[in-house]
């Protein structure tokens, strides 16, 4: 049956792997967020190609799941939003002296500004396209990123001020990050949250009247209540991920992972007691088994920390990769259990079928979920359920 079932799926003309992305799990998880996060409204954030599931796509389903806000690090990326149509209130934050400051003040993209010099690029922007610019001050609370230090945010203010008195700016919003949010009860939260209400005292002092303060990732709005402020800004949760996975899974916060990674088995051999597996053998065959090869590796963004640890689902059977993560493929001993090329193997997903879940990956090759998701490369086709990827809000 196994290789009746590969020869079907290979005739079907089924990918060698996909990343099927579950976009009602979006709108799910968002509207659970937008709960936790009670009167602050919820901006989803959706950088790195929304984290690997695809960033148009995942930008209208987390508004149409109740996110009022779009955020993204780098101002290509929104500008890409902005080009696919994507509306609503959109900020960047992790911008340069070099970016086209010019084309996000068009459009409408709101910007961060953690030192003066950014706020004299958004003016200069402003100049050129004839609107203001909408600002965001980064204060830097102890995180040790980016953002203004004590020492600079006066003057940071001062300029931001005298900018918007002159109509080439507003101050819209105020902002940080923190730094160890995924530990609830750490002293640190409560410190940062002092900075910040410290910061943002200091900008209504200076006649400063922002729409929004915002400081909450996805862990501070599921355990934070106190640094909800006017807006949170989840990101992992938004694709049903955990982000206290130390403290709870995600069906425990009520969120739905979106993504389900697999392949095919690109080949089956069956292989004597001994066998060296891949580079540098670091994986021998106990005994005469099956080999199956999965055309999934490091370039598509398999880890190769997780040689010898990544789990997989095959036929309802876990199983563990052997050997070394190659660039294009790893393999998997698969004992006797029959198995035909064309098989599904599943990397990662929800758990219906009792597969792993991208915290196990993450475990495998110790890094985080974040990571595992969004480093899935464009290699991998992405397919979407549950809503139309490109379909009007």
């Amino acid at each position: 049956m196994a290789g009746q079932h590969g020869q079907e799926a290979q005739r079907a003309g089924t990918p060698h792997a996909q990343a099927r992305i579950d976009l009602s799990a979006v709108r799910a998880n968002v509207s659970r967020l937008c709960e936790a996060a009670g009167s602050a409204e919820v901006m989803a954030v959706v950088k790195a190609d929304g984290y690997g599931h695809g960033m148009a796509a995942v930008a209208r389903a987390a508004l149409a799941g109740g996110a009022t806000w779009l955020g993204v690090a780098g101002m290509r990326e929104a500008l890409a939003l902005r080009a696919a149509g994507v509306p609503g209130r959109l900020l960047a934050w992790l911008l340069t002296p070099g970016d086209d400051w010019n084309a996000a003040v068009a459009s409408g993209v709101e910007l961060s500004a953690g030192a003066t010099w950014a706020v004299r690029a958004a003016v200069r922007a402003a100049q050129a396209v004839d609107r203001p610019a909408l600002l965001h001050l980064e204060a830097e609370t102890g995180l040790g990123r980016g953002g203004a230090t004590a020492d600079d945010w006066r003057a940071l203010l001062e300029t931001a001020a005298r900018a918007e008195a002159a109509g080439y700016v507003r101050v819209v919003g105020v902002w940080s990050h923190l730094a160890r949010a995924d530990e609830p009860g750490h002293p640190s939260c409560d410190e940062q949250l002092a900075a910040f209400r410290s910061a943002a005292g200091l900008a209504r002092r200076a006649g400063l009247t922002p729409d929004v303060l915002h400081l909450s990732n996805s862990a501070a709005t599921l355990t934070l209540p106190e640094a909800h402020f006017d807006l949170v800004r989840p990101g992992l949760a938004v694709y049903g991920l955990s982000p206290v996975p130390d403290v709870a899974g995600p069906s425990e916060l009520g969120l739905r992972p979106a993504m389900t990674l697999t392949a095919r088995l690109a080949s089956v051999k069956r292989v004597p007691a001994g066998q060296g597996v891949s580079y540098g053998h670091r994986y021998r065959t106990a005994r005469e088994t099956t080999l199956g090869l999965v055309p999934l590796g490091y370039a598509d963004g398999v880890p190769r920390h997780a040689s010898q640890a990544g789990p997989v689902l095959v036929a309802g059977r876990r199983h563990t990769v052997a050997g070394t993560v190659c660039m294009d493929q790893f393999v998997l001993d698969l004992g006797d259990a029959p198995a035909a090329p064309g098989d599904e193997v599943v990397l990662f997903g929800p758990g219906d079928r009792g597969e792993p879940g991208a915290a196990d990956w993450a475990r495998a090759a110790q890094s985080i979920s974040h990571e595992i998701v969004a480093r899935i490369g464009a290699r991998v086709p992405r397919t979407y359920t549950g809503g139309s990827a490109s379909g009007a809000l």
